[in-house]
């Protein structure tokens, strides 16, 4: 049975401990969904401060894990707020409502709109995590480049203006050189300049915190969730030793 919409909570989970982050990803998640969905944005309470590396990537796992089963109160579906980072999968093990990454939510709202997509990230060293994201869930097909503005993380909303400028010029070169017909936002930092950006460019600009946040929704209004026959069934009891968390 599905939820009303004015009774519908998505969680929307920064992969980082930025509380200037969780606040861009918020507003984005919020602007996207039905009036009446409410948007509640968490913050790990441990984690790196930016996730700019495999390592930092498998610790912010653990922090967002913690972030959702601590939750006080009811939700009807999770976004994992990580672009190209590890962790949905967990999420699904020990879930039983929807739970959606924003790089495939990213791609595969892209394929509705293209043939072929293009994603600019913040530091180049991202491009082989977010490629290994799309290759496991079966999008890299139509990817055609993955570029960077070259900023970390947690500069790209210290100036939005310049963080635009360097989205669009990525962008285009991903238009012009390889073809691209969508453009991604490939780093949930980004979602505060999506409009910027989207102005200045010819063809459709996707933030996947944005396409995470309505898709969960819809999977929820219509009474979907996430298989249990295999591949996300619940862990099975066992002792876990000196496991900190729940």
């Amino acid at each position: 049975m599905s939820t009303p919409a004015a009774d519908r909570t998505i969680l929307v989970v920064n992969v980082n401990t930025s509380a200037e982050v969780t606040e861009t990803i918020r507003r984005s998640a919020a602007a996207a969904v039905s009036a009446g969905t409410r948007v509640v944005a968490l913050t790990p309470r441990f984690g790196p401060a930016s996730v700019e590396s495999n390592y930092e990537s498998h610790l912010s796992a653990v922090g967002v894990l913690d972030a959702v089963q601590r939750h006080d109160g009811p939700f009807d579906a999770v976004v994992h707020a990580g672009f190209g980072e590890v962790g949905r999968e967990a999420l699904q093990d020990v879930l039983t409502v929807p739970v959606v990454d924003i790089t495939e939510a990213a791609a595969h709202t892209a394929c509705l709109l293209g043939r072929t997509y293009g994603v600019v990230t913040s530091l180049t060293r991202a491009a082989p995590a977010i490629h290994d994201r799309l290759l496991l869930s079966g999008l890299a097909g139509r990817c055609v480049g993955i570029r960077a503005v070259d900023r970390p993380v947690l500069e790209l909303d210290a100036d939005p203006e310049s963080t635009a400028k360097g989205f669009v010029t990525e962008a285009q070169a991903l238009v012009d050189d390889h073809g691209a017909e969508v453009v991604l936002l490939g780093c949930a930092g980004m979602a505060g300049v999506t409009e910027a950006v989207q102005a200045a460019l010819p063809v459709p600009v996707v933030d996947g915190v944005a396409a995470a946040a309505r898709l969960a929704e819809s999977l929820v209004g219509l009474g979907l969730s996430t298989s249990k026959a295999r591949s996300y069934a619940a862990p099975q009891p066992k002792p876990i030793l000196g496991w900190p968390l729940r």
